[in-house]
């Protein structure tokens, strides 16, 4: 019983901490979302797909700070 509750407060934790990664670095807008073909492709708010669009730190995904910041580091703008 002991070692399933340690191992449920582990899962916990695990899930806290990818969800904290995750979450919006603060004034930091622009979601780096990767798709199917595993291209990284930016979102800036007011494009058509930005408020769908969900960051998950663990597919590598990411947020930016600028445009500029995000093209340093591989991604590229979306087309729509």
């Amino acid at each position: 019983m002991i070692r399933a509750t340690f191992a449920a407060a582990l899962l916990i934790a695990a899930a806290l901490l990818l969800s904290c990664a995750a979450a919006q670095k603060n004034g930091c807008n622009i979601k780096g979302n990767i798709n199917t073909r595993g291209e990284r492709i930016y979102h800036v708010p007011g494009q058509r797909y930005y408020n769908d669009t969900k960051i998950s730190a663990s597919h590598g995904e990411r947020w930016f700070c600028t445009e500029a910041e995000a093209r340093a580091a591989g991604w590229r703008r979306s087309k729509v």
